[in-house]
Order: C-alpha cells, then structure tokens, then sequence
C-alpha cells in the first residue's frame, strides 16, 4: 500500500467520525434528549403529577431507553464481531448497521409535540443508536491496520477531534437555521428555514432527517477510500462466532491486563455514556434551559472535545494512553460531583443570590471539561485496546471491547433511573455516576501500559 493510499485510508476511516458524531451531539445530548425530555415532562404533568415526579417520570422513561438498546449493543457486538472476523467481511455489516442508522434518526420527525407516541419515538431512536453503535465496533476493529502501536494514539485521537468538528458544525447548522426558540425564530432571528412550522416544533424534529441526511453524505469518503480484502474459503456462522467469544472469555484469565482493562472501561465507559445521555435532560430539568441554550451548551463542549482530542492524541503518543486515560477520569469525577451538588439555588450548600447567572457559567465550565475530557477518554481508551488486541481477530477483540463498554450500559441509566425515582430529583439521580468513575479508576491499577498481547494463548 503507497503512502498516499495509507493517508486517503486514515481520512477515509476519519470520515466515520465526522458522518456518525451528529447522532451523539444532536441526538443522543443536546437537541433530541431535552427535547424528548420536556415533552414527556409535559405530557406527564397533564396526566396530574406534579412538576418534579413528572421530571423524574420523564428522566425514567429516557433512561429505560439507554438501558434497553444499552443491553442488545452489549450483548451483540462480540458475537457479531467474530462472525466478521471469520468471513473476513466487515464492510456489509457497516452497510446494513448505516441503514438502521438512517432510518432510526429519520424517523424522529414524526415526535409528536403533545407526547401522544413518546414509545414509538423511543423505539426509532433505539434502532438508529444500535446502528450506530455496532457500526462503531466494525469501524475501531479497522484501528490496528491504520499504523504502529506508536501512532495509532494519535491516529485516534484526531479522528475524535475531526469527529467532533463535524458535531459542531452539524449543531451550527441546526441552531443557526432550524430550532425554533420560545418566540418561533431561530438563534439568529430567522424562520426554520424551508417553511418549517415552529407551533409544531418542526424546527426541532428536523434534527431527525438532518442526521441522517448528514451521515448518508459523509460516509461516502469512508466507502470510497478505506478498503479490505476478504478472507477467501471461511464460513461464518454464528455457532462458530459463539465458541469463537466462549473461547476469548476464558483466555481472559491468563490476560490479566486486559480483563482488568475491559472490566475498568465497562465501569467508566458507562459513567461517560451516562453524562452524554443524561446532559441535556439536567440542563432541562433542572437549570430549565431552553433547547438553544443547550446548543450553544452543545457547541461550546464540542468545541472543547475537538480541541482536547486532537491534543490527548498528542499525549498519547508521548506518555502513552494509560496516563491519560487516568487522568480523564479524575477530572470527570470532579465535574460530576460539581454537578450533582449544585441547582440554580446553591452549591455545595451555598446560595447564589436570587437571579444569578452563576450557575448557568459553573455548567458552561462542567461542559467544557465533559466534552474535552470525554473526548480524550474516549480515544484513548481505543488506543489502549489496541495494544490488547489479537492482530488475527481484531473484529472480534475490539466487540469484547465494545461488550465491555455495553454490556452494563443498562447499569448507569438504570441507577440514574432508581435514584431519581427514590429521591424525586432529577439532579440527585444523576450522582451514581461518580461511583462508577471511581470503581473504574480503581480497576486501571492492574493494566498494563504497554497491553498483554505477549500472554495470549
């Protein structure tokens, strides 16, 4: 392969992340969540709760959603990642997972602004986040063939910041042309564009096909340029995919750093999943920001995650991922507790004078550092895999590592999910998220920087 065909392949597998990061901008954190939110707290009032149990009620609901599709991404990816493995083919499996993704966000526009199909709407949105994911798990198999264990860092952690640049542009777009605020323009005083009716929210349901519309466009640099060979004369079958994930649990205990790494990124892979997820939803619920105050929210921790990515990536490559990866986390740990001890009222205990706009500056600050350190974690984490992973199965080793960072992802929406219902509060339930930061950096104590590919058997 010539040096110019390795470059147009890395900017091929680059453009996976700049078509699939609007689903977790705009979807999954700052427009379709609050959004989803707030109709469903609206809808629930007018069933007779009162303002708070109708925000938990509202929070729940979501947080059934993150758990259900959390479960089948999980439990999935390995098995699915094997059977690529074996027949060698991954680009068929990235084609069919594009259409549930296309199909899944397109499908949001049909939200109903009175909160009469709140489970349908879930339903589209679950099968569009599974797409999404599991095309992510094919996509970060392709890692290791990208470059050396040494660039491969920095390799990732660009192609988070390009990504992220894309979510950013995506949610200019959105805010600047689309979303209607309380008075029906946009951001920048104008109409939705194309007619749209603001009375019917149509500004803000348009985040849907705009997604989708975006990742059909975007992925046409991935399909064009990145290209595999095919493994000629194997089978797969999903018995064989089933011994082939059996036979790569149980060599997991005589890969020490590597169960201790997986068993870790489960743990704080769900706590970051948890702060995306549940983001918007706080700065509804609790801070009652409006769906553009969240963008621009959006926007500024966009920005911050592009810009802290493209730098992780630099440390990555000096100090090496585990490092970086630790120190992420402490850093997240501190925004989260910030978080969950604060309201528009107080801090830690403390008022704020009536009508400060202290809070709204402290959570602008939290999504900074969310974003950028989020970032960082993320990509990192993928470069740490792939000093763990099988050069002979890579498919199959990056779906233990997505199983590792789904197969509890029911576990943070879930306890976010019970503690809101036991304290009936939104901001309080967000707090099991520091617990799980916690056990995950304990757990990073036994991996080892430079991965455990010597002990395999």
């Amino acid at each position: 392969m010539t040096d110019v065909s390795t470059r147009k392949r890395i900017w091929g597998w680059w453009f996976f992340d700049w078509a699939s990061q609007p689903f977790h901008t705009l979807l999954v954190t700052f427009v379709f969540s609050p959004f989803f939110a707030a109709v469903a707290a609206d809808y629930f009032l007018a069933q007779g709760l009162e303002s708070e149990a109708a925000k938990a009620q509202a929070q729940s609901l979501w947080s059934l959603c993150l758990t259900v599709t959390g479960l089948m991404i999980g439990f999935g990816a390995p098995f699915l990642g094997a059977m690529a493995d074996t027949s060698g083919r991954r680009m068929s499996w990235i084609v069919g997972f594009s259409v549930m993704y296309i199909l899944g966000s397109w499908g949001l526009w049909f939200m109903d602004p009175a909160g009469s199909n709140l489970w349908w709407m879930l339903i589209s949105f679950g099968i569009g986040f599974i797409g999404a994911e599991f095309a992510l798990v094919f996509i970060n198999s392709q890692l290791p063939s990208l470059g050396t264990k040494e660039e491969v860092g920095k390799i990732s952690g660009s192609g988070f910041a390009f990504g992220y640049l894309g979510g950013v542009i995506s949610l200019f777009i959105l805010l600047l042309l689309f979303v209607e605020q309380g008075n029906g323009k946009t951001l920048i005083g104008l109409d939705p564009l194309f007619g749209l009716d603001p009375e019917q929210k149509e500004g803000t349901r348009a985040v849907g096909p705009i997604t989708a519309i975006w990742y059909a466009v975007f992925m046409i640099p991935y399909f064009l340029w990145v290209r595999e060979r095919p493994r000629v004369g194997q089978r797969a079958s999903f018995g064989n995919a089933v011994s082939a994930v059996v036979k790569s649990v149980k060599n997991l205990r005589h890969r020490s750093s590597l169960a201790s790494f997986l068993g870790a990124s489960m743990l704080y892979r769900d706590a970051l999943n948890g702060l995306y997820g549940f983001g918007g939803v706080y700065a509804r619920l609790v801070l009652g920001w409006e769906i553009t105050m969240i963008g621009i929210f959006g926007i500024v921790a966009a920005i911050s995650a592009a810009l802290f990515s493209w730098l992780g990536g630099i440390a990555d490559k000096k100090f090496g991922p585990k490092p970086v990866v630790v120190t992420s986390i402490w850093v997240l740990i501190f925004v989260c507790a910030t978080i969950v001890g604060m309201d528009r009222t107080q801090i830690f205990g403390i008022p704020f004078a009536e009508g400060s706009g202290l809070p709204d500056i402290i959570f602008f600050g939290c999504g900074m550092l969310i974003g950028g350190f989020g970032g960082i974690l993320q990509a990192t984490s993928r470069s740490l895999m792939v000093r763990h992973t099988d050069p002979d199965s890579p498919t199959e080793s990056f779906g233990l590592y997505g199983l590792s960072g789904r197969a509890t992802a029911f576990v943070a929406p879930a306890l976010i999910g019970v503690m809101t219902v036991a304290t009936g509060s939104a901001r309080v339930g967000i707090s099991p998220i520091v617990g799980l930061f916690i056990l995950g950096l304990i757990l990073l104590r036994w991996v080892r920087a430079e991965g455990d590919q010597e002990q395999e058997v």
